[in-house]
């Protein structure tokens, strides 16, 4: 295999949340609020834990917990099983929050896209972006 064959692309989107990183933490790690800005889920904040995201789309994520550290780092695998290499996704999505003077700055990193994955890259550019606004909403809603 050639080098070009191992490249793998990341999405990372980055946003100023104006609620503490204790609140964001809750939403992002709480499986009745997850589903409320993500996707149904069985997550639970433990490291080695292995869950299941099911899309609206019909698809269902293999995840396993690979970092915990409260109100800081949150990092899963976010797998998905096909036959059709362009969409056998084997990829990390990491959340990491860091305080600011009014409220959290949230980066995202969902790292892992094959170039064959032009599809599955293209709806993380886009869907992300979209699954923050649904985070933010819920947050401005919730104590």
């Amino acid at each position: 295999m050639n080098d070009s064959a191992q490249e793998t692309r990341t999405v990372v989107v980055e946003r100023q949340i104006s609620h503490p990183p204790e609140k964001l933490w809750r939403a992002l790690t709480q499986p009745h609020l997850i589903e409320e800005w993500l996707m149904r889920n069985d997550f639970k904040p433990a490291v080695g834990h292995r869950f299941n995201i099911s899309a609206d789309w019909g698809g269902v994520l293999d995840c396993e917990v690979l970092a915990v550290e409260p109100n800081k780092t949150l990092s899963y695998s976010w797998n998905l099983v096909h036959q059709d290499p362009a969409f056998d996704l084997r990829s990390v999505v990491t959340f990491t929050l860091t305080p600011t003077p009014t409220g959290t700055h949230l980066r995202m990193e969902q790292s892992g896209f094959r170039p064959e994955q032009r599809r599955a890259y293209g709806g993380a550019r886009t869907g992300w972006p979209q699954f923050f606004e649904k985070l933010e909403q819920l947050l401005d809603r919730t104590d």
